[in-house]
């Protein structure tokens, strides 16, 4: 997967130059990276052996916490590693294939977000017919949707980079290999690409943001109907989801929707999408909910019993 002008490698240059904050990060990017892991593997376990979590929510929570954790080890493994070396390379190949599953893994998670919003609309605004709506196999197909939405994604903004030509310089001033950073080093006019890669992102954003809004318009008609105690309980677990949307969208947004320039403050915005966010779900999905953090009393109840 070499380049057309033999440019094999690319130097990134990581979220800082200053050695002694390299050192620093390290450790405090190790602490993050092990706690998206364990945190997301805890809900993993967690709904797959709590009979009582077999609703549409958890079983989308699931794949969104196995999401997160792939999401994030396409760059945390190798930020981390690399506050350990002076110079920090990655391979023309080895970029594009980090380019192509961030962004698939992205795009999956922006489409599992919708459809759990969606969820959320059809259990609290047509509670009467949400089994035989939300019954197990539109749940899975609402699923293999997802990851197939972000991997077209995927592969519409890999072909676009891929195929650019690299005359150097092949510093890349970011932590991992994305678009535009990899559009600023093109030799060759990228205008069309740029605005190709806008509408790609831009329609699925948009699209997204639609059924997002439009779910949560249901669900705030829908409750001045409910009781107090029913508008409490659905308040509560689409709080969690909205926090979520917030903590993702909000950077993608600010990262994908505009034109193909490149900032500063891009690679701290991009810490919240590609780590900060995976790293905090599992305490937004289990500070506020309750069935949640019974389910995990009980499996850590169980395993102290049978130690």
């Amino acid at each position: 997967m070499e380049n057309a002008n033999n440019v094999s490698e690319f130097i990134l240059w990581g979220l800082t130059l200053d050695p002694n904050l390299q050192k620093a990060y390290f450790g405090l990017f190790l602490v993050f990276y092990t706690a998206i892991v364990l945190g997301n593997l805890l809900i993993i376990v967690t709904v797959k052996r709590s009979p009582r979590l077999n609703s549409p929510m958890y079983f989308f929570l699931s794949f969104l916490s196995f999401v997160d954790i792939c999401y994030s080890s396409v760059t945390a493994p190798k930020l981390i590693a690399d506050f350990l070396v002076k110079k920090k390379t990655i391979s023309f190949t080895g970029c594009i294939t980090q380019l192509f599953f961030i962004h698939f893994f992205g795009g999956t998670e922006v489409f599992l977000l919708t459809v759990m919003a969606y969820d959320r609309y059809i259990a609290i605004c047509k509670p009467l017919h949400y089994t035989n709506i939300m019954n197990k196999g539109v749940c899975s197909w609402l699923v293999a949707a997802s990851f197939l939405g972000g991997f077209v994604h995927s592969v519409i903004q890999t072909l676009l980079t891929i195929n650019l030509p690299f005359c150097g310089p092949n510093e890349i001033d970011h932590y991992f290999c994305d678009v535009h950073p990899l559009l600023k080093l093109a030799c060759a006019d990228t205008y069309i690409v740029g605005l190709i890669v806008i509408a790609n992102s831009g329609m699925i954003s948009l699209t997204c943001f639609l059924v997002l809004t439009v779910s949560y318009i249901g669900i705030l008609v829908m409750l001045r109907t409910l009781s107090s105690e029913g508008r409490l309980k659905a308040l509560s677990t689409c709080a969690s989801h909205i926090t979520v949307v917030i903590l993702f969208f909000g950077p993608c947004i600010f990262i994908y929707l505009r034109p193909s320039t490149t900032f500063s403050e891009d690679k701290s915005v991009a810490l919240f999408y590609t780590i900060i966010t995976p790293m905090l779900n599992p305490l937004i999905y289990t500070l506020r909910n309750e069935e949640v953090k019974n389910a995990m009393r009980k499996l850590w109840s169980k395993k102290v019993l049978w130690s």
